[in-house]
C-alpha cells in the first residue's frame, strides 16, 4: 500500500481536502514553519534549548509532506505519503521536526498491528536529543490513540546515521539488510530510494 524508507535526522487541520491545498498555496518558504498562521502573533523570536520545551502534536499532512521535503537530506520524498499520519514538534508556534507514519511499506508485515515510521526530519535549528524526544511522546501518543498497534518499525540507514536516537528512546534492532536493495521478483524500488545496509528497529507498546 505504500512505499517507505528510513526516517533522518502543521497547523492543525483535516488530513485532505481544500483546506490543506489553501493552507500549501498561501504560505511558501519559511513561513510553511507556522503552526497556526491564522494566530499568527510577533512573538520574541525565541528558540527552543531544549526538546522538552516542545509539543508533540498532530498536524498538517500537506504541510509536514513539505518540511520534509525542506529538511529531510537522504530523502526529500515520499512516496503515497498521502496515506500518512503526520506529527509535528512545536515551540513559539513554529515547527521544528516533523514525522510521518503509515502501515508497513513491507506487505509481509502488514495486518501485524505494526506502524512504520516513514520520514522524519528535524529542522537545523532544533535543540539536541530532539529526535529521541520526539519518538518517546509520539509513542506514548499511539498508544493511547490506535490501541490496535502494539509495535513500532523504523529503518535506519547505515550510511548516514548510527541508531542514537533509537537507542535513547527504547528501541530495539531486531533485522539488518546487508544487501541495501529493497527490490523484489515481483515489487521493483525506485532507483532514488538510498542503496545503503538498513538497520530495523522496533518498538512495542
Amino acid at each position: 500500500m505504500l512505499t517507505h524508507h528510513e526516517p533522518t535526522i502543521i497547523r492543525r487541520g483535516a488530513k485532505h481536502g481544500t483546506n490543506e491545498i489553501f493552507m500549501n498555496e498561501i504560505y511558501g518558504g519559511d513561513s510553511v514553519r507556522v503552526a497556526c498562521p491564522l494566530f499568527q502573533t510577533e512573538g520574541g523570536g525565541s528558540i527552543p534549548t531544549s526538546p522538552l520545551q516542545f509539543h508533540i502534536e498532530r498536524m498538517n499532512l500537506v504541510i509536514a509532506i513539505r518540511l520534509n521535503e525542506a529538511w529531510h537530506s537522504r530523502l526529500p520524498k515520499i512516496g503515497n505519503g498521502m496515506n500518512c499520519e503526520a506529527y509535528g514538534a512545536v515551540f513559539d508556534n513554529r515547527y521544528y521536526a516533523i514525522a510521518l507514519w503509515s502501515s508497513p511499506v513491507a506487505r509481509l508485515l502488514n495486518n501485524r498491528g505494526m506502524w512504520e515510521l516513514r520520514r522524519m526530519a528535524i529542522s537545523h535549528d532544533a535543540p539536541k536529543n530532539t529526535g529521541s524526544r520526539m519518538l518517546s511522546v509520539m509513542a506514548s501518543i499511539i498508544r493511547k490513540e490506535y490501541p490496535s498497534i502494539k509495535i513500532l518499525i523504523s529503518y535506519q540507514d547505515t550510511d548516514v546515521h548510527t541508531g542514537t536516537i533509537y537507542k535513547a528512546a527504547g528501541w530495539t534492532a531486531t533485522a539488518r539488510n546487508k544487501e541495501g536493495s529493497w527490490n523484489r521478483p515481483n515489487r521493483y524500488r525506485p532507483a532514488a530510494q538510498s542503496t545503503s545496509p538498513k538497520i530495523r528497529w522496533e518498538k512495542s507498546l
